[in-house]
């Protein structure tokens, strides 16, 4: 990289890494729970997971958008000698960077099962949807922008793209990168 060069990641690869991390293991977290039956009875702990569930997706796909408006508001144009970041290195670090988090918060998820059978498991899938689903609507706003977001790498504090030492998006064209809008894979023509 030349002088003043920056490492970039995107900002909707970083919140879309956490989503399959959590949605799979959170699916398969509320299904060994569903098979014991807890101290609440497995009906009422389901049911209290499935309204866990939208609570926790809500909030994850909702909160701190304002400070993403703001951020993509505020956007400068990316060097033409800055590094943009594959997506798959992207993916990588984020889940290498949460691994502990993640099993933590299945065997969790699984032990919560002896009280309230399932509902950890969909409050973890909850969260993976909450994910995917902000990465979604930051995906509709770089089509709406014709651009796409990214972030310096130093910046993004334990994956967070929207944390309080980031300062400012970077913006390339929509074809830049190998990740199409939202986070997903480009598809191959």
């Amino acid at each position: 990289m030349g002088r003043g060069a920056q490492s970039l990641a995107r900002v909707a690869v970083i919140v879309r890494a956490g989503a399959a991390p959590l949605w799979w293991p959170g699916l398969l977290a509320a299904a060994v729970g569903a098979f014991v039956p807890g101290l609440t009875g497995r009906r009422i702990g389901l049911l209290a997971g499935g309204a866990l569930f939208l609570v926790t997706l809500a909030a994850v796909a909702f909160v701190r958008t304002g400070r993403y408006a703001e951020l993509a508001k505020g956007a400068t144009r990316a060097g033409r000698g800055d590094f943009l970041q594959d997506r798959d290195v992207t993916v990588r670090n984020w889940r290498r960077g949460h691994r502990w988090w993640l099993a933590g918060a299945f065997l969790v998820a699984v032990a919560s099962a002896y009280v309230l059978p399932g509902a950890g498991g969909l409050v973890l899938a909850g969260a993976g949807a909450g994910l995917w689903l902000k990465a979604v609507r930051l995906g509709q706003r770089e089509r709406r922008d014709d651009v796409l977001y990214w972030v310096r790498t130093d910046w993004v504090e334990r994956g967070r793209p929207a944390g309080k030492h980031v300062r400012a998006y970077r913006t390339t064209g929509p074809v830049a990168g190998d990740a199409a809008p939202g986070g997903a894979r480009r598809r191959r023509r």
